[in-house]
C-alpha cells in the first residue's frame, strides 16, 4: 500500500508542480501585455504631436519617454523559456535572446537622451522618431503580425 501512496503523492505533487508553471507564465504574459499596452496608450498621445493633429505638450512627451525607459528596464525580465504560447511573441525572442534584450538596453538609453533632448516642438519632432523606430524594429522581428 505504502508504493501506491507513493505514486500518488508523486503524480500530485507533479500535477501541482505542472500547473503552477503554467500560471506563472500566464501571470508573466499577462504583466508584459500591461506594459505593452501602457506603451501603446501613451505612444499614441504623442503620435497625435507628431502628426500635428494635438498640441504639443512637453509634460506628456518627458512622462512617455519617462515611461519607456521604465519599462524597458522591466519587460525583459517578463519574457522567460516557454512563455509565448498563445500570444504575440515570437520564438524568435528565445533564439535571439541577447538581440532581443539589446534591443530594450536601446530603447531605455534612447528614451533618457531624447528627453534631455527635447526642450520644444521642433527638438520634439527631430528627437522623437528615432525612439519609436526602435519600438517598430522590435514589432518587426519579435512579434507576430496581427
Amino acid at each position: 500500500m505504502s508504493r501506491r501512496l507513493a505514486f500518488v503523492v508523486a503524480t500530485l505533487s507533479f500535477a501541482a508542480f505542472a500547473t503552477t508553471a503554467v500560471v506563472a507564465q500566464s501571470d508573466v504574459a499577462k504583466q508584459r501585455e500591461a506594459l505593452m499596452k501602457e506603451y501603446g496608450k501613451a505612444t499614441k498621445a504623442v503620435g497625435g504631436m507628431l502628426r500635428g493633429a494635438t498640441p504639443f505638450d512637453l509634460a506628456t512627451v518627458q512622462s512617455t519617454l519617462d515611461l519607456y525607459a521604465k519599462n524597458a528596464k522591466t519587460l525583459p525580465t517578463l519574457f522567460p523559456e516557454g512563455s509565448g504560447e498563445g500570444t504575440d511573441a515570437l520564438p524568435a525572442i528565445w533564439e535571439k535572446k541577447d538581440e532581443f534584450e539589446a534591443l530594450f538596453t536601446k530603447l531605455a538609453a534612447d528614451s533618457v537622451a531624447a528627453r534631455a533632448a527635447i526642450t520644444d516642438e521642433a527638438s520634439f519632432k527631430a528627437n522623437f522618431p528615432g525612439v519609436i523606430r526602435t519600438c517598430g524594429t522590435c514589432h518587426d522581428s519579435f512579434r507576430k503580425k496581427s
